[in-house]
């Protein structure tokens, strides 16, 4: 177990990667979103944002957790709203986010199934897609799938990702501060990998 967990984390971890300098930025409470992905063999469905926060990034299916909606609840319908499918969601991790000039976090729930029903169809909001996370891919169809796409997606990604591909629990922290053209720059991360009580 690691000592001295950046704060707002908490659990029995076991660090697994940290980068960064500065010190972790303040924040004095937290609201809640989910994020969803599908993982099937060696692809996983990821979405392109096409409107408000994180226009043109890759990402999970999720949001907001609504007043009354449980974690799993608020993944399920996201998912079903933004890739037109359900699945069988589990809690995989947790993310904290943290930004300069904001003075809340983002708690992010990640959930993830290695099934699912329906078809991924696009919404106003998502364009679902397959990567591979393993090269070369082929999907169902022989046609071959394009690798993860991290330089399209968020900072600190390339980190988690890989847990949650193997089946890892894990928590982590991402500090990060606004640029003059309006986009995030990581400052800190710390990630951990969760001790299982058995």
């Amino acid at each position: 177990m690691t000592s001295g967990l950046p704060p707002g984390l908490e659990g029995n971890l076991v660090e697994y990667v940290q980068g960064g300098v500065a010190d972790w930025l303040p924040f004095d409470h937290k609201r809640f979103y989910t994020n969803a992905f599908i993982i099937q063999g060696d692809k996983i469905l990821l979405g392109l944002k096409k409107r408000g926060f994180g226009i043109n990034k890759y990402n999970g299916f999720g949001g907001k957790v609504e007043p009354g909606e449980t974690l799993t609840g608020a993944a399920m319908r996201e998912l079903k709203e933004e890739a037109g499918i359900d699945a069988p969601l589990e809690h995989a991790g947790s993310l904290l986010f943290v930004t300069n000039g904001v003075g809340w976090a983002f708690q992010i729930e990640i959930f993830s199934a290695r099934s699912y029903s329906g078809r991924p169809t696009e919404s106003d909001e998502m364009r679902p897609k397959w990567f591979s996370f393993e090269s070369p891919a082929t999907s169902d169809a022989d046609a071959i799938l394009p690798p993860i796409p991290y330089e399209m997606m968020w900072d600190g990604d390339d980190h988690w990702l890989p847990l949650l591909v193997q089946g890892r629990k894990f928590v982590g922290r991402i500090d990060s501060v606004t640029q003059d053209d309006g986009k995030f720059a990581m400052t800190r991360h710390w990630f951990g990998t969760v001790i299982s009580d058995d």
